[in-house]
């Protein structure tokens, strides 16, 4: 949640009722049915659809673990440092005050003031300071060598969701992983990149968007899935994704859960009784990541068992605990939980979050950025609470 935890970006205005939006069909569970009735308002609201989704200045390396010859990203925003700068679509974050935070106040295409969680692990492990988009056409074939990400800000596992916001879909970020490799292999030969394919730390995080933006905000797939059909069917087409990238040579993999989703300061905005006066996490939303993720984990502990007699590290990557306990158990000091350092922090995220908008003058004091995506100094601690999670996959 991928920050500073990036929460990737689908930005959608529509104007339409939240009673409509929210309709749920007969076959909606019962505190679906509650929240619904709780949000029936008869005047139109503008909804932001969200996908959701360091230390800023150069550090000097960790000891360089031999085990990690690379870090590669799959996901959404909480991991895209800027492939949506290379496509059509409006969901970008290359501009400021975004990467207010980094040495030269550059916006890289982060989904906040400085690094993600991704670039915070690519240091852990020794491979470089920070993980560049795979899209980028200044990158060398050294930066290919040492690891890229294919994510993109507003994906998720669900087709409909990319093509919500017009970004890469998980299927095209493994297309693209393809052809890193044909390049590597022209650069430096078919040996070299099987040991940096098969030695590589893989990252994927997504998942959000898919509950966020597409099936909570918008009517198509509540009408197609009660809520637990669509769990199971976003899950299948996540363990298919990671199936996929298995075959092409992965062995180290990292798999984020969702996100605490009901202390987002955008779906309490959108979705509390009272978003003004009352500021606390929306439990329902939670609640939904929490089931989500255990079966997440069941299913890579089995991943890890069917495979592990071939080289398999396969791995849940906790980011809901570090990010509640930031949050609702304010373990780390920060003086801001409920809104967002850009604008009001209730809405502002993407576009709405720009060059005039006012920001706080001390983004390490809050949680959040925008109203979705976490500071850099929360990807900080999200990154360290996975260290031993890490440590464990890498070592001899």
């Amino acid at each position: 949640m991928h920050a500073n935890l990036t929460i990737f970006l689908s930005l959608l205005f529509l104007q339409v009722t939240t009673s409509t939006l929210l309709e749920s069909p007969s076959k909606m569970t019962t505190p679906l049915a509650r929240l619904n009735s709780s949000l029936k308002l008869n005047i139109p609201v503008f909804l932001l659809l969200v996908v959701f989704v360091s230390d800023a200045q150069p550090q000097n390396l960790v000891k360089k673990h031999h085990k990690v010859s690379a870090v590669l990203v799959f996901g959404d925003s909480t991991s895209d440092p800027g492939n949506n700068n290379y496509i059509l679509t409006p969901f970008k974050g290359n501009f400021p005050p975004y990467g207010r935070d980094f040495a030269d106040q550059k916006p890289t295409g982060r989904f906040s003031n400085g690094l993600l969680t991704s670039d915070f692990i690519a240091r852990h492990v020794g491979v470089k300071d920070n993980v560049p988009a795979y899209l980028d056409p200044s990158l060398t074939i050294h930066d290919f060598m040492t690891g890229v990400s294919f994510a993109s800000a507003g994906s998720g596992y669900d087709p409909l969701t990319p093509t919500i916001s017009n970004v890469i879909p998980l299927p095209r970020q493994l297309e693209y992983f393809k052809e890193y490799k044909v390049k590597l292999v022209a650069a430096i030969g078919k040996k070299k990149t099987k040991e940096i394919i098969n030695n590589a730390l893989y990252l994927v995080s997504a998942g959000t968007n898919d509950f966020v933006v597409n099936y909570f905000t918008l009517p198509i797939r509540r009408h197609e899935y009660s809520l637990p059909s669509y769990m199971n069917f976003v899950m299948k087409t996540q363990l298919d994704f990671l199936q996929a990238l298995w075959g092409e040579g992965a062995r180290k993999i990292g798999v984020a859960g969702l996100p605490p989703m009901g202390c987002l300061p955008i779906v309490i905005t959108l979705f509390s009784k009272n978003a003004i006066h009352d500021r606390g996490c929306i439990d329902f939303f939670s609640s939904v990541a929490r089931t989500y993720n255990s079966m997440l984990q069941t299913q890579l502990n089995l991943m890890h068992f069917n495979h592990a007699h071939e080289g398999a590290r396969i791995a849940y990557f906790d980011i809901y605990s570090p990010l509640l306990d930031g949050i609702v158990g304010h373990k780390y000091g920060f003086k801001e939980v409920r809104l967002g350092c850009c604008g009001t922090g209730l809405l502002e995220t993407t576009f709405l979050c720009n060059p005039s908008s006012k920001t706080c003058s001390d983004a390490s004091k809050y949680a959040f950025w925008d109203s979705i995506h976490p500071t850099q100094e929360m990807y900080k601690i999200c990154s360290k609470a996975l260290q031993p999670t890490i440590d464990h996959m890498i070592r001899d």
